[in-house]
């Protein structure tokens, strides 16, 4: 596991699918391919692409129209329709997921699964928890929603899920605006 460098605070994360990556902001020269819901932090904006770093310290570019913000600030309060009394179920089944997913990658690399067997194994698995101080968000993988705890209450803070509309809606990429105009 990589330590964050000092400082590392992520603005964003990668799309559930993950995303390509470049070395320059030029379609030709593709590097790799990120890990779905990787944390970075977006440090440049150049028409659509965004120059990010990781926790690792390795930069490059990347289509920032497909970036997920991550909130920087926490809600003032959460939606009481929203709110849930206690977050343990959610807690226990993340430790569950991750002991899982840890108990799969041990046997990976025993030799013990190949591949396939491993992708079989972990596939559809979400997990998402961010710990910053007292707050908390959570992803409840059930729901497709993302929880924002301050430690003393639990409420929805983003959903996956499209809002109920009699229209279906064209999806709309994430855009980071200042509160000056800048991206």
């Amino acid at each position: 596991m990589t330590t964050p460098s000092p400082g590392f605070r992520p603005t964003h994360v990668v799309p559930p699918n993950g995303m390509p990556a470049w070395e320059e902001p030029d379609p030709a020269r593709s590097t790799v391919s990120l890990d779905a819901l990787l944390p970075v932090l977006l440090e440049e904006w150049l028409g659509d692409w965004a120059r990010i770093r990781c926790a690792n310290g390795w930069g490059a570019w990347v289509d920032g129209r497909l970036l997920v913000a991550v909130p920087r600030d926490p809600p003032a309060t959460p939606d009481p329709a929203g709110t849930t009394a206690d977050p343990q179920p959610l807690l226990d089944r993340v430790t569950e997921a991750l002991a899982g997913y840890r108990a799969a990658v041990a046997e990976l690399a025993a030799g013990g699964l190949d591949g396939e067997s491993f992708r079989d194994r972990t596939g559809g698995l979400r997990i998402g928890i961010v710990v910053d101080g007292e707050s908390m968000w959570l992803y409840d993988p059930d729901e497709e929603r993302w929880l924002y705890g301050d430690g003393h209450r639990l409420g929805t803070y983003a959903t996956d899920r499209p809002e109920p509309s009699a229209e279906p809606r064209e999806h709309t990429p994430t855009r980071v605006v200042a509160p000056d105009g800048e991206r």
